[in-house]
Parts: structure tokens; C-alpha cells; sequence
């Protein structure tokens, strides 16, 4: 059963999270509203027997930890990406004490999201979708091998999914000590959903058709539970052993006071408009103009007419 976000009035969702085909769930989720806003955190753990579970815990344990202490006089961006190299940190630390704990990491995705706007945060192949109806805001690329190769346009997004490398990830918490998390301020529309998962969630059928699963309407908490429930399905109908699955999604119920910026689209949409509305005007004058001069022509013409007489 989906796990209801811990949010104010402004975020409405639920975290899921199924074992697939695996003998443990590595995944881990977590929710919590501070003074900064409703924070949301998302890891996908990795490393052998139970390292991936250690890595993704110690990560949303330490970023929510961090964010819960501070104040409204505080960042979010810079709270939020110390909050992720403070986990990475940990991780590392922990592993080094730790012998078979050596080489565990986990990738995360997290979000703050307060009135003014969303603060979003990720490190490897969890993703962070905005969604406003059927179309796609906002995504996270991958840090991954695969992923490296599409920005270089030798594969396309759906070649690097299916792709049996689509797994070497190139960034993680617990790898590197120099780790730099991205981050990004969001702005939002009341309605839009935001859509925090693993890979074993995402990865499991073309991105059109999983973008369709979860823009559909209807009650979040059942969308969240029936996509989960579908992508299991598709992973036991291939044979089973697929991957752990997670995600939150939510949806906010307000506009934020951080405006979105115009698209292309828009921007070009109104730089016609207003080029069609100079050339009227300008039209238009010269119009009136040629009009007052042919009426001036005419009165001169009578006074003319009237000296002559």
C-alpha cells in the first residue's frame, strides 16, 4: 500500500516502493515537512548482500536529518546539495569502517518544495519528472554511461534504455569524495505533478508510453499504485529477476510565486502577433494618412473653383 507524503496543503501525493524481481529491496524513500518546505527523497541503493540497502537508508537518513535543522534564513539550494555531499560522506565513511560494506553507493533524487518554488536535486539514474497535463516540464539526464552516448547523439533515449549497458551509471553517492550534486529551481503551476523514481520504475517500457501511465487522471495514491503494479507485471512477464522499483509522485496545489518562463513557442507566438499588430498600425496610418491628403487635394480644388468664379 502507497505510503502518503508528509506535506502541507500545497503537495498531495504517495511514495511506492516493490521488491520486483529481487530477493531484497535496495530502494528507499522518504517524506518529511520542515520549515523549508516538503522535502522528498528517493535512493536506489546498490552494492552486494546488504550494502545497496545500507547506502540508500544512510542517504535519505543524513539529507532529510540536514534539511529538518534548517532555518527559513537558509539556502534550500545550498541546504539541499551539503545536505547530499554531507550523505555522501557518510557513506564513504561507513564503508571505509566496514569491510563488507566496501563499495556500496546509491544514486538519490530529492525535492524541497515551498510556496516560492521547487528545489530539485540528483545524483545518477533516478529521475526527477514535472509533468503539467499530458506533457513532460521537466527531467533529469541520467548520468550514465548510455546516457553520455545520447548526448553525444550516437544512441537515442530509447536505444540507451533498452541497452544492456543502460545499467554503468557514472556518478553516485559513496564513489567519490569531490561529488557535486546538480541542482535546479523549479517553478510550478497548480495541477502539475512531479515524479521521483528509480530506474527499476522509469526504465521498464518506452518513455511515451510510461509518461501516458502517469499524466492519466484520477486519484494520485491509485495512478501511483496501478503504474507500479504495471511495470511489476512487465517484469515478471520477462522473466522475472527485474529490479527493485520506487517512486513518488505528488501534485501541488498552487501556483508558486517563482514565475515560469515563457517557452520558445510562446516567445515566438507573441513576437508574430506583434509584428502583425506593427503592420496594421502602421498600415492603418498610412491609410488615414493618404486619406487626409486626398481630402485636403479636394478642398484646395473647390477654393480654386470659387476664386475662378
Amino acid at each position: 500500500m502507497a505510503i502518503r507524503i508528509e506535506a502541507k496543503a500545497i503537495v498531495d501525493g504517495y511514495i511506492e516502493s516493490l521488491i520486483g524481481g529481487r530477493s531484497e529491496n535496495q530502494d528507499f524513500a522518504f517524506s518529511i515537512d520542515v520549515s523549508l518546505g516538503t522535502v522528498v527523497v528517493v535512493c536506489d541503493g546498490m552494492g552486494g548482500m546488504n550494502g545497496g540497502s545500507v547506502a540508500s537508508q544512510l542517504a535519505v537518513k543524513t539529507i532529510i536529518d540536514d534539511v529538518a535543522v534548517a532555518t527559513m534564513a537558509d539556502s534550500p539550494s545550498v541546504v539541499l546539495s551539503n545536505a547530499v555531499k554531507h550523505a555522501n560522506q557518510v557513506i564513504m565513511e561507513t564503508a571505509a569502517a566496514t569491510p563488507e560494506l566496501v563499495g556500496m553507493g546509491t544514486t538519490v533524487v530529492a525535492i524541497i518544495v515551498s510556496k516560492k518554488s521547487a528545489i530539485a536535486t540528483y545524483v545518477g539514474d533516478s529521475r526527477i519528472y514535472q509533468l503539467r497535463g499530458k506533457k513532460k516540464v521537466f527531467r533529469t539526464f541520467d548520468h550514465s554511461m548510455v546516457f553520455q552516448m545520447v548526448q553525444a547523439k550516437v544512441l537515442s533515449e530509447e536505444q540507451a534504455r533498452s541497452s544492456s549497458m543502460s545499467n554503468v551509471i557514472t556518478k553516485a553517492l559513496g564513489i567519490t569524495a569531490d561529488l557535486e550534486p546538480e541542482i535546479f529551481e523549479l517553478p510550478y503551476l497548480s495541477g502539475d505533478r512531479f515524479l521521483l523514481c528509480s530506474d527499476g520504475f522509469w526504465g521498464a517500457m518506452p518513455e511515451p508510453e510510461f509518461l501516458k501511465m502517469v499524466t492519466a487522471k484520477g486519484d494520485i495514491e491509485k495512478l501511483l499504485v496501478t503504474t507500479a503494479s504495471n511495470v511489476d507485471s512487465l517484469g515478471v512477464a520477462a522473466g522475472g529477476g527485474h529490479d527493485n522499483l520506487t517512486a513518488a509522485l505528488f501534485k501541488v496545489t498552487c501556483n508558486s510565486k517563482l514565475k515560469p518562463k515563457m517557452s520558445t513557442t510562446t516567445k515566438i507566438i507573441i513576437g508574430v502577433l506583434s509584428l502583425l499588430l506593427l503592420i496594421s498600425v502602421t498600415f492603418n496610418c498610412i491609410t488615414m494618412f493618404s486619406s487626409d491628403d486626398s481630402n485636403a487635394t479636394v478642398v484646395e480644388n473647390e477654393v480654386n473653383t470659387d476664386k475662378s468664379i
